[in-house]
């Protein structure tokens, strides 16, 4: 775990090697080695200096997050954090100069670890990053890293850092403060001893700069007029960003606040405060969980069925270059494959790539992409009409209209073409795989690949399996997804599978509270609050309220008799076929787009669907409660989903939720927040709501049967 040896010049190195992984972590027992390996060296009058260091190709990745999501305790996690803040004064203070050799990335623990050293010297590694991204799992850091940052470069190149968990260069870093030096790689160890030597030769006591006399935070403290100007700013934003869902930004912010204006040590003690209240709290338990183990689980392909050789691939085929298909394309072509991208007319498929020049372009433009990788990425892009051109495809994917003739034709006009082991994938987001491949000849090689809009930036891909879709095919879909970097979730076949399902329940909810007379800017604004990145009624527009209407009339035809309508069927009908707005797309939906200005809730919309107030003009419900329904709504359909198999995991639900539509990830996802309520809670707030709104908040037998047992979706 530890390597300890003493040279010739009293040098004392510690060498981390944590066994059984591939990086280093910060847990009791690798804290609890280097702790005991430290007291030694302070304690040898034979060592004159501490040179830390790692085994691996990084540092220290960070602390480990599986036992930070087992703490329960608050008083006994709050005393070992005490503890290992004395520590690290021990290490400031002893009277030995300690320098850190920084061979690779160096995050979160292992960056604070280092900025309690004297010395700290980055080799130039182009993939090393250096940063705390605590914050983005709910967390701050802990050992010191509000109090020693800020006291190095100043709070305002601090706060980003802390508060946004930005990973930056070693360049970066020097620039800033935050290391001494860079070096060629392989000469940090050198470079570390060579100053660990001078630090020794020049007979002065080594101390952190807030440790000597006279020092003063570069650029001025909180209570200078600069720092309060600064933090009120970053305040005011925090909260325009957040509504305060997230706590670990406020409470970074307030441990620079109340930590820099006082003494280091008591700064110290206040961010134990902050830290241990984050490490209880069920927002980061359900950010680690969905955000870290989860994702990491789906990136991994750990549902990937066993016994099938990983596929490689080199040639994909697209059908469809409107945005979504010129979007796949470009995810397929940043991959290093070969896409086909095929359309009615080749004038229709170079539109697709001309697309992708057009954003490829921008990137070069903000300096990201050189030219010559922008032409390389758009020559693997191969635009035609020719079906022919499949030939030689290990995959074709279909994103052209969402109607199952047209659907049809393609298909059996790709599988005329491609080999009979290739696969065939639909794009579509509602119609059920299963139908689909009633179109195909091997409709074991049939499956749904689900991108979400816009495809080359959106990170999540929902796998649909049909009835008939084989394992192996399973297998290689799920490795094209990893391959283009994409994170994938696998679910089984229904109509809307579950992404579009349970997305849909927010945009419907949305509808119905306008239907019900609620002012339209409260539902909106509710949908911020919530932790949604988009008010229902203004995604509604984005989506195209006409579309709601069209897949609300194929459900209603398809199902007949047994099709239950909704309030949003008749927003919808009324918005587009009496009212001719369709949404941003037609520049009027329930909110209006000048070409000269920014756009508005449309007024019309209180002459259309009365807007009823209480006494006093107040709204006829509470902000809170519609909360209540734009997030449960979401969570009792996607318990349907569990209960019909739909899914296959809980955890698949959360990770799709959150990558899928932006889910608010301090809750951890819809069934996380079940989890977070209670199970009893939450059937009770279930009862209620279906009581007062309709079956379509009625807790399904599932979670009945779960409270009743005192069962929980996640330990």
């Amino acid at each position: 775990m530890l390597n300890y040896t003493v040279d010739a010049d009293g040098i004392a190195t510690l060498e981390w090697d944590y066994p059984g992984k591939s990086q280093n972590i910060l847990n009791e027992a690798s804290l609890t080695t280097f702790v005991e390996a430290c007291r030694m060296a302070l304690a040898d009058s034979s060592v004159r200096g501490l040179l830390v260091c790692s085994a691996k190709k990084d540092f220290i990745a960070g602390g480990d997050l599986a036992e930070l999501a087992g703490v329960s305790d608050a008083a006994a996690f709050h005393a070992a954090i005490g503890d290992w803040h004395k520590f690290l004064r021990s290490l400031e203070l002893g009277g030995k100069p300690v320098a850190a050799a920084l061979n690779g990335s160096t995050l979160g623990g292992g960056m604070e670890l280092a900025l309690a050293f004297h010395y700290r010297v980055a080799a130039d590694n182009p993939k090393a990053r250096f940063g705390f991204p605590e914050v983005t799992l709910g967390l701050l850091p802990g050992a010191g890293g509000t109090q020693r940052l800020p006291r190095l470069i100043g709070m305002q190149a601090a706060a980003p850092l802390l508060m946004e968990g930005r990973r930056i260069t070693a360049a970066e870093a020097l620039t800033i403060g935050m290391i001494h030096a860079v070096v060629k790689v392989g000469d940090e160890r050198t470079a570390a001893h060579t100053w660990l030597l001078a630090a020794i030769a020049s007979g002065e006591k080594p101390l952190q700069p807030w440790d000597r006399k006279g020092f003063r935070i570069p650029g001025g403290g909180p209570n200078t007029p600069h720092g309060m100007q600064m933090l009120m700013a970053a305040n005011a934003m925090l909260r325009e960003k957040t509504f305060d869902n997230y706590p670990a930004p406020k409470h970074i912010l307030s441990c620079i606040y109340e930590g820099l204006a006082t003494d280091f040590d008591t700064g110290m003690a206040i961010e134990a405060r902050y830290f241990t209240n984050l490490a209880v709290s069920p927002v980061t338990k359900n950010m680690i969980r969905s955000l870290f183990f989860g994702m990491q689980d789906a990136n991994k392909l750990a549902s990937r069925p066993t016994g099938v050789a990983t596929q490689k691939y080199a040639k994909v085929g697209m059908l469809g270059a409107g945005m979504m298909g010129a979007g796949i394309a470009m995810s397929t072509a940043a991959a290093g494959m070969d896409v086909v991208l095929l359309d009615t007319t080749r004038e229709a498929a170079e539109k697709g790539k001309a697309y992708a020049a057009k954003q490829w372009g921008k990137q070069v433009a903000k300096g990201r992409l050189t030219q010559e990788a922008m032409d390389a990425l758009l020559a693997r892009i191969h635009p035609t009409a020719d079906y022919a051109d499949l030939k030689g495809c290990e995959l074709v994917i279909e994103a052209v209209f969402e109607q199952r003739e047209i659907k049809a034709a393609v298909t059996q006009q790709a599988e005329a073409v491609i080999a009979a082991d290739a696969i065939f994938a639909s794009n579509t987001s509602t119609l059920p795989i299963t139908g689909l491949a009633a179109a195909s000849a091997r409709p074991a090689n049939f499956i749904g690949l689900h991108f979400f809009s816009p495809a080359e930036k959106m990170p999540l891909v929902e796998i649909i399996v049909g009835k008939a879709t084989s394992d192996a095919t399973l297998a290689r879909a799920m490795d094209f997804v990893r391959a283009i970097g994409k994170t994938p979730i696998v679910v089984n076949d229904s109509r809307g599978f579950y992404t579009s399902r349970v997305f849909g329940t927010y945009v419907s909810e949305g509808m119905a509270l306008l239907e019900e007379g609620v002012p339209p800017a409260l539902i909106d604004k509710a949908g911020l609050v919530a932790g949604m990145p988009v008010g229902p009624l203004a995604l509604a527009d984005e989506i195209s309220i006409e579309l709601v209407h069209k897949i609300g009339q194929q459900t209603r035809a398809d199902l007949g008799g047994a099709y239950v309508e909704r309030a949003a069927d008749r927003v919808a009908a009324k918005m587009v076929v009496e009212l001719g707005r369709l949404g941003r797309k037609s520049g009027a939906g329930f909110y209006d787009y000048p070409a000269d200005g920014t756009k508005h809730l449309w007024p019309g919309l209180a002459r259309h669907f009365v807007q009823k107030v209480g006494a006093g003009g107040t709204a006829p419900i509470s902000l809170e409660a519609i909360i209540e329904r734009l997030i449960l709504v979401q969570s009792v359909e996607t318990a349907r989903c569990l209960e019909e198999k739909v899914l296959r995991a809980a955890i698949d639900a959360d990770v799709g939720a959150i990558l899928g539509w932006g889910y608010p990830a301090f809750r951890g996802g819809p069934v996380g927040w079940l989890h977070t309520l209670g199970l009893p809670a939450a059937v009770a707030a279930l009862d209620r709501l279906a009581g007062q709104h309709g079956p379509r908040f009625a807790a399904p037998q599932l979670l009945r049967d779960m409270a009743a047992r005192g069962e929980r979706f996640y330990p």
